[in-house]
C-alpha cells in the first residue's frame, strides 16, 4: 500500500509537471504572437473549471497505471481485472488518490425543485449523474481499442484490420472528402441559418475537450509523427497535394478522458450536459454560470460587454485574460475571444451570433418579467427568463429544424411526445458527438454581411470562411451581429454531395490565421472517430438495424454510387473498415432529408433520448402552465431576431431560403411571445421559487412522475 501511494504521488507530480509547462508554453507563445491553428482549436476545447479537475483527475489515474504497469507488473499484471478484496482495496486508493472519487460520491437532491440545474445532475431523481455535465459519453455499441483499453485503431503502423491496414485518415479526405471552394452546390430550399442552427444545438448537447496535456513542452504535437498520448498526429500520405517533408505531420490532441476506476477502459468526458439546456448561454458549471450573470443588481441579467456596444444593443463579454488567442487575429484591433456557456463561441462568426442574440433574449425577458413582477427578486427573474429560453431552443429545434433535417424518418425515430420517462437515458451518445459533424458538409467558404437593403456592406463583405475563425473583431469592428443574420438568412447553406462532400476552406486551411499550415476538419473527423475507439461504418449500420455491405456491389447499392463504392474499397479494401463519419456523409439523403438512413437513425434516436429522458422538458405536466405552453408555440427564430437586433424585416421561416424583399414580412407581422401568463400576485405566491401557482396542485395529482 505504501509503496502505491508513492507511485500516486509521483503520477500526480508528473502530470502537474506537464500541466504547468503548458499553461507556460501557450502564454510564451501568447506573448510572443506566434501561434499556430491548433492553439486556436485548443483555446477553445481547453477544459476550464471542474471539466478542469475532472481531466486532471482522469490523467492522474491514467499515468498511475502506466507508472504501476511499468514497476509493479510482476506484482500487478497488465490487466487489472482479477477482483480479489486486496486489489479491490486498492483500487479504491487509486480512485481516492487520484481524485476520482467523485465519479461515486453520492449527491442528495432537493425534494422539491422548480428549475433545472446548471450542471444537469438531478435531473433523474434515481441516477442523478445521467445527462449531467463532466462525465463520460453513452457507449451504444462497446467501444474499440487496439489493445481493448485505450490506444486508438491506426495508432500501430502496419497492423491489419479484416485483413487490410487502416489508411491514413488524410488519404481518405484527399480522396473522397475534399472539394474546390469553387465547386459548391447550393441548397436550394435551405439556408444558412439552418446550417448554423444545427452546430448551436450541437454546442448545447456535447463538449468533448482536449486532453489537459496537450500543449506541454515536450510533445507539442506537430514536433514529431509518433503516436504518444495525448497526440496522435495526423500523417500525409506520400502523394498528398501539400508539397511537405516526409517527417511533417498534422497535430492532432486526443479529447480528455474520464475516470473510470472500475474498467480502466478509456472513456471519453462530455464536458456540457447532454439536455438540449442553453448550456450554450448558461454555462455547464456553477462558477462559470455566476460569472455569466450580472450580479450587481436583482434584475436576473446576464453580463454583457463594457466596452462595446453594437449600435446601441448588448454584446457579449471578453474573457478574463491578459493574453487572449482572438487579438492574434486582428492585433492593431486588440480585441480579446468573448466568453459566453460555451467555450467554443469565438469559433465562428455566425456562431458568435447566436450566442449574442441569446444573451440579449434573456436580458428582453427578464425586464419584461420585471415589469410584470416587481417582487420578484434577481434569482426568480433569471431562472424564469432561463427557463423560457431552454424552451425556445427546445421547441425551435424538434418543431422546426429536425423534421427538415431527418424529414419522414422523423416520426420513425422521435414520435409524438408521451411525457417524461425516467428509465430513458438522456446522456450524449459517444457516436452523436461524431455522426452530428455531418453538418461539416453544408458550411459554404465565404461569410457574407448585408445592409439593410441585403446589398453586400462594403467591398470586403464577402470574407473567405478561414479568416473569420476566433475574429470576434469583425464583430466589434465591422458593423456587430446584423450584417452577419442578413447574411445567413438569404445565403443558401451548401448542400452535402457525394462528390462534394467537404469545402476546401475547411478541408485545407482550418484555423489559418497565420502562414502556419491550416488543418484538416475531415480528416480530424476521422482521426477523432478513432481516438474515441467508435466501431466503424459498418457495425453502425447493423446497430440500426441497415444492411452492412460487404461487397463493392453491396456498398454501390447503398450508396447509389458505383464509382464512390469502388474509390472506398480502394481506399480502405473492405466496408468494415470504413470510419463512420466519411461512410454516413456519403449515403444518399432520405427523400426530403438531409441526411442518409445511418445518420437518420443515430440523429434520431439520440433526439428522442435528449427529450423522453428530460424530466423538465417544456411540454412535460407541470413545467409550464396551459396558458404558458400556448404562448410558447408562438415562438419562431424570426420573433427572436427581431426583438434583439436592428432588423425590421424577416422571413418567417428563416431555415428556408428566402429572396429579398419578396419573401420578406415586417416584424410586427410576426407572432410574439405574450408574457401575460407569467405574471402573478404577490399575495398569491407561496413559494418565491414556484414558477407557478398550480404547481402544487400538480405536485399532489402526479407526485413522483411530473416535474415541479
Amino acid at each position: 500500500d505504501s509503496s502505491l501511494l508513492s507511485i500516486i504521488t509521483e503520477a500526480r507530480q508528473l502530470v502537474d509537471a506537464t500541466y504547468l509547462q503548458a499553461r507556460k508554453s501557450l502564454k510564451r507563445k501568447l506573448e510572443e504572437k506566434i501561434v499556430n491553428p491548433m492553439d486556436f482549436l485548443k483555446h477553445l476545447k481547453d477544459p476550464i473549471g471542474r471539466t478542469r479537475s475532472a481531466v486532471r483527475a482522469a490523467d492522474y489515474l491514467e499515468t498511475t497505471l502506466k507508472l504501476l504497469i511499468k514497476e509493479a507488473a510482476s506484482l500487478w499484471g497488465t490487466e487489472f481485472q482479477s477482483k480479489t478484496t486486496k486489489e479491490e482495496r486498492q483500487k479504491e486508493m487509486i480512485s481516492k488518490g487520484t481524485g476520482c472519487d467523485y465519479q461515486t460520491r453520492s449527491i442528495k437532491c432537493p425534494e422539491r425543485d422548480f428549475y433545472r440545474t446548471i450542471t444537469g445532475e438531478c435531473n433523474n431523481r434515481n441516477h442523478s449523474h445521467l445527462g449531467s455535465s463532466n462525465r463520460a459519453f453513452a457507449r451504444w455499441l462497446p467501444a474499440v481499442y487496439e489493445d481493448g483499453v485505450s490506444v486508438p485503431r491506426g495508432a500501430s503502423e502496419g497492423k491489419r484490420y479484416n485483413g487490410f491496414p487502416l489508411p491514413l485518415v488524410r488519404k481518405v479526405s484527399n480522396e473522397i472528402a475534399h472539394t474546390a471552394n469553387e465547386n459548391v452546390t447550393a441548397d436550394r430550399q435551405l439556408s444558412l441559418v439552418f446550417m448554423q442552427w444545427g452546430q448551436w444545438v450541437n454546442h448545447d448537447i456535447d463538449l468533448a475537450p482536449a486532453s489537459g496535456e496537450g500543449a506541454s513542452l515536450e510533445l507539442q504535437c506537430h514536433t514529431s509523427c509518433a503516436f504518444k498520448p495525448p497526440c496522435f498526429p495526423i500523417k500525409f500520405p506520400p502523394d498528398d497535394p501539400r508539397e511537405l517533408s516526409s517527417d511533417t505531420c498534422m497535430p492532432f490532441v486526443q479529447s480528455a478522458s474520464v475516470c473510470s476506476p472500475s474498467t480502466f477502459r478509456r472513456e471519453q468526458l462530455n464536458a456540457a450536459t447532454s439536455f438540449i439546456d442553453a448550456s450554450t448561454v448558461y454555462g455547464s458549471d456553477d462558477a462559470l454560470a455566476r460569472s455569466l450573470r450580472n450580479l450587481s443588481s436583482q434584475l436576473g441579467l446576464m453580463a454583457v460587454n463594457q466596452l462595446f456596444r453594437d449600435a446601441g444593443l448588448e454584446l457579449l463579454p471578453f474573457e478574463n485574460t491578459t493574453h487572449s488567442v482572438c487579438v492574434l487575429t486582428n492585433r492593431s484591433a486588440n480585441i480579446p475571444c468573448f466568453k459566453a456557456g460555451d467555450k467554443r463561441v469565438t469559433e465562428n462568426l455566425g456562431l458568435s451570433a447566436m450566442h449574442t442574440l441569446f444573451v440579449r433574449e434573456h436580458n428582453r425577458l427578464a425586464r419584461e418579467l420585471r415589469k410584470l413582477n416587481p417582487h420578484w427578486d434577481g434569482e426568480k427573474l433569471y431562472q424564469e427568463s432561463r427557463k423560457i429560453v431552454i424552451a425556445i431552443n427546445q421547441i425551435i429545434t424538434y418543431r422546426d429544424y429536425l423534421p427538415l433535417l431527418l424529414a419522414e424518418e422523423t416520426s420513425k425515430w422521435i414520435p409524438l411526445y408521451s411525457g417524461y420517462n425516467e428509465k430513458v437515458d438522456p446522456r450524449a451518445s459517444n457516436v452523436f458527438s461524431l455522426a452530428f459533424r455531418f453538418g461539416h458538409t453544408s458550411v459554404q467558404p465565404f461569410v457574407s454581411r448585408l445592409n439593410e437593403s441585403f446589398q453586400p456592406l462594403c467591398s470586403s463583405s464577402h470574407v473567405p470562411l478561414h479568416l473569420t475563425f476566433c475574429a470576434p473583431w469583425r464583430i466589434v469592428m465591422e458593423g456587430g451581429i446584423d450584417p452577419l443574420i442578413r447574411g445567413m438568412v438569404v445565403d443558401h447553406a451548401k448542400l452535402m454531395k457525394q462528390n462534394q462532400l467537404l469545402i476546401e476552406e475547411l478541408q485545407n486551411h482550418l484555423f489559418e490565421q497565420t502562414e502556419v499550415m491550416g488543418l484538416d476538419l475531415g480528416a480530424m473527423n476521422m482521426q477523432r472517430g478513432r481516438d474515441h475507439g467508435l466501431p466503424g461504418y459498418n457495425a453502425w449500420r447493423g446497430f440500426c438495424g441497415l444492411s452492412q455491405p460487404q461487397t463493392v456491389e453491396e456498398l454501390s447499392e447503398v450508396l447509389g454510387n458505383p464509382k464512390l463504392a469502388k474509390k472506398f474499397m480502394n481506399v480502405y479494401g473492405t466496408p468494415y473498415n470504413i470510419d463512420l463519419w466519411i461512410g454516413a456523409v456519403a449515403e444518399p439523403v432520405v427523400p426530403q432529408g438531409r441526411v442518409g438512413p445511418l445518420l437518420s437513425c443515430i440523429i434520431g434516436t439520440q433526439f428522442r433520448n435528449l427529450r423522453d429522458g428530460d424530466r423538465f422538458w417544456w411540454e412535460n405536466l407541470g413545467v409550464f402552465t396551459s396558458q404558458q405552453l400556448q404562448a410558447l408555440r408562438k415562438i419562431s427564430v424570426s420573433r427572436v431576431i427581431c426583438d434583439n437586433t436592428h432588423i425590421r424585416k424577416i422571413p418567417r421561416d428563416v431555415f428556408k431560403i428566402n429572396t429579398y424583399p419578396e419573401d420578406f414580412t415586417d416584424c410586427q407581422e410576426i407572432d410574439m411571445l405574450d408574457l401575460s401568463s407569467w405574471k402573478d400576485e404577490p399575495e398569491s405566491t407561496d413559494n418565491k421559487a414556484s414558477p407557478c401557482s398550480s404547481c402544487i396542485e400538480f405536485e399532489q395529482l402526479f407526485e413522483g412522475n411530473t416535474v415541479l
